[in-house]
């Protein structure tokens, strides 16, 4: 009977301490009821927001009535903010000074209140993610002193709102790079240059040096380019490539040589290609070769695709059912000019009935 009450006593101890309360044999921590009648009576989704973060309803302390009325302040509706809770329930743990404080960084970058509201609709994994302030405070100022407009930023913190979740060193080490490599390149505007591909891809500064490095080299040499060619593909369309895994890079390409050769292309042809459409990288070997054979086998020739790349970009579904009804409006695909196919629905519609008349 002692021992049995000292194990009550020290439960109730940790309960105190640690905020977590044990109500079965296997010490999973109970649920705060009175944050699971909060939440219902605001609109959350419980059910989504258990799966999400499980983690959040055994809190004996949280802050979603704080949260609320902040939200509410700023011109969020009740719904938005039981969606934002149910899609990330981690928000229920934010002071109101570190809300106030985050708000205030953030309106440094995005020009309205309402602006940020929306964005935490889409996201609020962007704005609620982390609370180290001091850390965004100063990735803010480190990336505006390197020369990146506002407008970058505001992209930086909707596309890729990890960026300011990394460390100022890691960030540091990924502008000094893209530097470095302007440099080695002869250009002589670094600044230009960092915010040139950071723009075309704001989810550069969340990846390794080694794996962009990776990439620039494999760039450079597959295709023979000289360091103006290099700089204009990475300043332009080839900025996105960086991103992938160099391993992924060098599959994707293999095998779109691999099916272009298969074609009867040479090596100059698949270059210009790929050069044209870096896209093409981003195609898995079934998905790339599947658009091709679509095309092919409505007797559009591989010659009519190197010029149209674009075409690529329509799904296999979208590419079968406009082929379908360009056939049978009466047109000769081997002489039509397929950049149509790539059309949004509401242009190529009304070039169908055109070409029907």
């Amino acid at each position: 009977m002692t021992r049995f009450s000292s194990e009550t006593v020290f439960k109730s101890v940790s309960f105190r301490l640690f905020g977590v309360k044990y109500h079965n044999a296997d010490n999973e921590p109970s649920e705060n009821e009175e944050l699971l009648n909060n939440l219902l009576a605001m609109g959350v989704d419980i059910g989504m927001a258990k799966k999400r973060q499980p983690g959040v309803f055994s809190r004996m302390i949280t802050n979603e009535q704080d949260l609320k009325m902040f939200l509410l302040s700023k011109g969020a509706s009740e719904e938005v903010i039981a969606s934002i809770i149910s899609r990330y329930p981690r928000a229920i743990t934010r002071t109101p000074e570190s809300l106030s404080k985050r708000w205030d960084l953030w309106r440094e970058i995005v020009t309205s209140d309402l602006e940020i509201v929306n964005i935490l609709e889409r996201s609020p994994e962007s704005f609620f993610r982390s609370s180290n302030n001091l850390n965004l405070e100063n990735n803010i100022k480190f990336l505006y002193s390197v020369g990146l407009t506002r407008k970058c930023l505001c992209r930086l913190l909707t596309s890729a709102p990890r960026t300011f979740s990394n460390s100022l060193d890691l960030n540091k080490q990924m502008v000094e790079f893209l530097q470095a490599v302007c440099r080695s390149l002869g250009h002589n505007d670094p600044t230009d240059f960092v915010r040139k591909i950071i723009f075309k891809n704001p989810f550069i500064l969340i990846q390794s040096t080694k794996r962009v490095k990776a990439n620039i080299e494999f760039l450079q040499s597959s295709f023979s380019l000289n360091s103006k060619e290099l700089l204009e593909l990475l300043c332009g369309p080839g900025a996105e490539i960086l991103d992938l895994s160099n391993d992924c890079v060098r599959r994707n390409y293999a095998n779109v040589k691999e099916k272009l050769f298969s074609l009867g292309c040479i090596e100059e042809a698949v270059q210009k290609f790929v050069l044209s459409y870096p896209d093409v990288i981003f195609f898995a070997e079934k998905k790339f070769n599947d658009k091709i054979d679509c095309l092919i086998e409505e007797n559009i020739s591989i010659s009519q695709i190197i010029e149209n790349p674009r075409v690529l970009d329509s799904s296999l579904s979208t590419l079968k059912s406009r082929i379908k009804e360009l056939v049978n409006a009466g047109c000769n695909l081997s002489t039509l000019n397929i950049t149509l196919l790539s059309w949004s629905k509401k242009r190529f519609e009304a070039k169908l009935t055109k070409l029907s008349r």
